[in-house]
């Protein structure tokens, strides 16, 4: 039998037995006069269809998010998508779940440093509002999550941005390619000008293998200007150009580029 990661585990009980909001801890859109009673129920606990059974209750009864209605719209606002430039000519659009700000910024701060898992349902739920990009499908098209490096992962002990990826592939059902790599000689992105990230990041990202379609959709947890993922896109735009295309023509490119991410906005 396979066993779940402890994330995984978590996230099963917040999203199908816990029937609260996962921020204000109030029940979610669902009056608590209307709440199942506490009655012995109809299905054996050694049937095998237990655990299908009760997903399905749940479902019939509470709404699908992992938040009230109240938090839902206090929280999710889909920003408007914004372009970075990868070469002369060609740009690279990003789309993000939501803003860097309270609580989404406290959440992932909390995951991210501290291996707080308590906060990934809240982040789960803003990540599921990021509409799968129109004509994508596991097909055609593959996750590209931000690699870190072997120094940050030992460091760090989990690859929170990984995490995260996994649950967008889950949602989308679109493929994780890690087929690229990051080279360990750059510093934390963290209070860098947008200048600086963008030398910080030069060289930073190598192809290791062709990727296995041509829909390319980059994903990172925060993005603040934008450079991490400009780079990554600079990477695998150059480096699967056909032999003798110009650089400056996207259409010489078979390959299509977006990026998506969770927040967006300062780090301040």
């Amino acid at each position: 039998m396979r066993r779940l990661a402890p994330y995984q585990s978590g996230l099963w009980l917040a999203e199908y037995g816990d029937v609260r909001c996962q921020l204000c801890r109030i029940y979610r859109s669902t009056p608590q006069s209307h709440l199942p009673q506490n009655q012995p129920s109809a299905i054996p606990p050694n049937n095998h269809s237990f655990f299908t059974k009760l997903r399905q209750h749940v479902n019939n009864r509470f709404d699908s998010g992992l938040l009230c209605s109240d938090c839902h719209n206090s929280i999710v606002w889909l920003p408007k998508s914004f372009d970075v430039d990868i070469t002369a000519g060609t740009s690279l659009s990003i789309q993000a779940a939501t803003y860097y700000d309270y609580p989404i910024r406290q959440a992932i701060r909390a995951f991210k440093h501290h291996e707080d898992m308590t906060k990934l349902p809240l982040l789960l739920h803003a990540l599921r509002q990021l509409p799968r990009p129109q004509g994508c499908h596991r097909d055609n098209s593959v996750i590209v999550a931000m690699p870190t490096t072997n120094q940050r992962l030992v460091k760090r002990g989990f690859d929170p941005v990984s995490i995260l990826a996994a649950q967008l592939s889950k949602h989308w059902q679109i493929p994780l390619w890690n087929g690229v790599e990051r080279i360990d000689n750059t510093v934390s992105q963290q209070g860098l000008t947008r200048a600086e990230r963008l030398g910080n990041l030069d060289n930073a990202f190598a192809l290791v293998e062709t990727p296995p379609a041509k829909r390319l959709l980059l994903f990172d947890d925060v993005a603040t200007t934008g450079a991490s993922l400009q780079a990554l896109a600079r990477t695998l735009y150059l480096q699967t150009l056909p032999l003798g295309a110009s650089v400056s023509s996207s259409s010489d490119n078979p390959y299509k580029l977006q990026a998506f991410t969770l927040a967006h906005g300062s780090q301040y």
